[in-house]
């Protein structure tokens, strides 16, 4: 998990949504209490402050800072946004030393915000896609590395659709949709 994968999942999410931008982004995303232009500033928000976690390194809670995205700007415009936090974490985590701690629910390690930075661009873009009518799945190869960093109890399966099952998005054959759960990001 490196800074190479964020940014593979921010070029998944623009080439994802960016040819829908011309829609409406007021309705809400999938499942969510959020509109679709509001989870795409979400995801901006995570991103960045993934990153500023990381490069200012506190170790008992959240940097008072937060990003505000103009409430004007357009849907192509937010997910400029997101792509400029995520070459943020990228940067971060490519320039940070491994043994590097910060705070996220307890000491957390570069692996640990990469991996939380792909899940949240991912599943999001996921959302979005289902709020905007668009047929789209997470890819194969970051959502199982986003399990076995986050997920390690996942069941086995196609790791897609693991991942959706893991965070309340979806069923995963007879298992009914989860109503709570939590990722594992910090580390011992």
């Amino acid at each position: 998990m490196t800074g190479r994968g964020v940014r593979d999942a921010v070029d998944e999410l623009t080439r994802t949504l960016g040819p829908y931008t011309d829609r409406d982004w007021t309705g809400p995303a999938e499942d969510l209490d959020w509109s679709c232009w509001t989870t795409a500033a979400h995801i901006a928000h995570d991103l960045l402050g993934y990153a500023t976690q990381l490069t200012g390194r506190p170790d008992t809670g959240y940097l008072p800072l937060d990003l505000r995205v103009h409430p004007d700007a357009t849907p192509a415009q937010v997910l400029v946004v997101v792509a400029a936090c995520g070459g943020l974490l990228a940067a971060a985590l490519d320039t940070v030393p491994a043994h590097t701690r910060a705070w996220h629910w307890g000491p957390c390690d570069p692996a640990g915000f990469a991996a939380m930075g792909i899940a949240e661009t991912l599943l999001h873009t996921y959302d979005i896609t289902r709020g905007l009518g668009v047929p789209w799945r997470p890819p194969t190869t970051p959502s199982a590395a986003v399990l076995g960093r986050l997920f390690p109890d996942a069941p086995a399966g196609d790791p897609a659709d693991v991942l959706l099952w893991m965070t309340g998005r979806a069923t995963l054959g007879e298992r009914p949709r989860r109503t709570t759960w939590t990722w594992r990001a910090a580390v011992d």
